[in-house]
């Protein structure tokens, strides 16, 4: 099953190779990452990790936000606006 780190150098890829073609945005679905990663669908999905990791890392403050979300808050759903270029914070 896909861990934290997994899920986090993964999403630090897309935003990596988006920024590399030229966009100053990237819109990322937690349906989609958790699919590139593994494991979803499946019955021993780890939803609540991938979508702890989007929302971790997120910088408001640069513009980033949360385009849509599942109502208890953590699902395929959840769809998160990053602006780029971004720092990358470390793991942990």
């Amino acid at each position: 099953m896909p861990t934290a780190d997994e899920f986090r150098e993964t999403l630090y890829r897309i935003f990596y190779e988006a920024f590399k073609q030229g966009q100053t945005a990237i819109e990322v679905n937690a349906g989609d990452l958790h699919a590139r990663v593994g494991g979803y669908p499946g019955t021993n999905h780890r939803m609540p990790s991938c979508c702890s990791v989007m929302r971790a890392a997120m910088d408001p403050s640069a513009g980033d936000r949360v385009l849509s979300e599942p109502r208890r808050g953590q699902g395929a759903t959840l769809t998160i606006r990053y602006t780029l270029p971004r720092a990358v914070k470390p793991a942990g």
